[in-house]
């Protein structure tokens, strides 16, 4: 018997997870390391994860907008999550930000590193990874011992992206229409700002108006979508609203979209990654990454209600790849940086 593949736990907590690490398993299979999935309850996580046929522990769900809840939800999952960890006994821990990752690898002594691409999310004060990884935009903070890699977290996945017509089928997308695709504000989030709801209400008034578009929205949980069908029961009575039925792979949706509008940042660089015209009515604190897009043509940042007619534009866009598929710099940076911290 050969020597104990070396393991790693990666723990999917929130939906952009799923596509950002599914090469990264490939690839750190490929290099013969042994890799263990956790998935959180939570954002369709685990029907993504299904989507992308991953092999996946389920261990605990999303706890409400309520602050002490998401605290208690926190420490409530990584208790959840210590059984898994000590049973499976990974050499390293890596996420994209998961906070009971952080909480468990630390109580045990697993070394973790959390990526993440934006910079004002919450942190847990005194309880730290052992190492943080993020866009090479972040290259003022290397002096703190930040390891960066090229591009944005999108760029990891999109190269690989490969369109599959048969979504125009599955959501009765036709050829005449303008296909907007939307994805609301995350309202539940700690970051999230009242503006954000302003911008999308009067995007959707705006969209509802032009006979040619046909929305298709993205709400983030049962309790958004309900909200949402409510809300806007005439554009979903008339057929200009329609919301899927199952989970579907963002980027082959936002490939077969004519423009994007979004409240929430991963949608809005999948679509930059893509080349798809993307607007952005995300209001909090606007990160490193975004200000990037913004001032290279490749974002377009919705500050008031007056600049949702003004600056959006209504166009059919020119679908044809333009783009190689394979492997980034960004992805093979990223399996380079894990393979060698598990040295």
């Amino acid at each position: 018997m050969g020597p104990r593949r070396k393991k790693i736990w990666i723990d999917l907590d929130n939906s952009p997870h799923v596509p950002f690490f599914s090469p990264i398993i490939d690839e750190l299979k490929k290099r013969n390391y042994s890799v263990v999935l956790t998935a959180r309850d939570a954002y369709q996580v685990c029907e993504l994860a299904e989507l992308f046929h991953l092999t996946y522990k389920r261990i605990g769900h999303h706890y409400g907008k309520n602050k002490l809840l998401k605290v208690y939800g926190t420490v409530a999952r990584a208790f959840q999550l210590l059984s898994f960890v000590m049973r499976e006994r990974p050499q390293l821990a890596v996420a994209h930000g998961s906070r009971s990752q952080i909480v468990v690898s630390s109580i045990l002594g697993v070394p973790s590193l959390s990526i993440f691409d934006y910079e004002f999310t919450q942190s847990l004060g005194f309880i730290k990874p052992t190492w943080q990884m993020a866009p090479d935009v972040f290259a003022s903070a290397n002096g703190n011992g930040l390891l960066t890699y090229p591009g944005i977290k999108e760029d990891v996945y999109a190269p690989r992206f490969q369109p599959d017509d048969a979504i125009a089928c599955q959501l009765g997308l036709r050829d005449g229409d303008i296909v907007v695709t939307v994805r609301p504000p995350a309202n539940e989030a700690h970051y999230h700002n009242p503006n954000s709801d302003v911008l999308f209400e009067a995007a959707m008034e705006f969209l509802g108006q032009s006979p040619e578009t046909k929305i298709v929205l993205l709400p983030r949980n049962n309790r958004q979508a309900a909200s949402l069908r409510k809300s806007w029961s005439h554009l979903f009575s008339s057929g200009k609203v329609m919301i899927p039925e199952h989970a579907v792979d963002g980027l082959n949706l936002i490939w077969h979209s004519d423009l994007v509008i979004s409240g929430g940042g991963t949608m809005n660089r999948e679509a930059a990654a893509l080349g798809v015209p993307v607007y952005s009515i995300f209001r909090g604190k606007i990160g490193a990454v975004d200000r990037y897009l913004a001032e290279n043509g490749r974002l377009v940042l919705i500050e008031s209600a007056e600049d949702v007619p003004v600056k959006i534009m209504l166009t059919r866009r020119n679908k044809v790849a333009n783009h190689e598929t394979g492997n980034s710099a960004s992805l093979t940076k990223i399996v380079d940086t894990i393979a060698s911290l598990m040295r």
